[in-house]
């Protein structure tokens, strides 16, 4: 099974089995990682925001517009930001690094 790593603000890592066909926000609420999802992975909030490892984010499929979209409403945005509701595991994420962003 693939694995992924979710990354605190401050720098505790959790490393955790990532099932295929879950996405990142499924994933986290499986592990009791503080990533909140309020809408529940259905596009319209912001707040499953995450930071995807530079080296991690050309292997993702681009954002949709309306991910973009969204993503214009989340706190802390960077370069590597995704919603974590859009980002779906395969066996080609085996590894996958993320970073959860400051609530600040």
């Amino acid at each position: 099974m693939p694995q992924m790593t979710f990354v605190e603000q401050d720098g505790t890592e959790h490393k955790v089995d990532a099932p295929v066909g879950l996405s990142v926000l499924e994933i986290a609420h499986k592990h009791g990682i503080d990533l909140e999802g309020a809408c529940e992975g259905s596009l319209a909030c912001a707040t499953c925001h995450v930071i995807v490892d530079p080296t991690w984010a050309p292997k993702l499929a681009a954002p949709t517009d309306d991910e973009e979209d969204m993503l214009d409403l989340a706190f802390g945005l960077e370069k590597t930001s995704r919603l974590g509701c859009q980002i779906v595991m395969t066996e080609a994420l085996d590894g996958l690094v993320v970073r959860l962003p400051s609530k600040a």
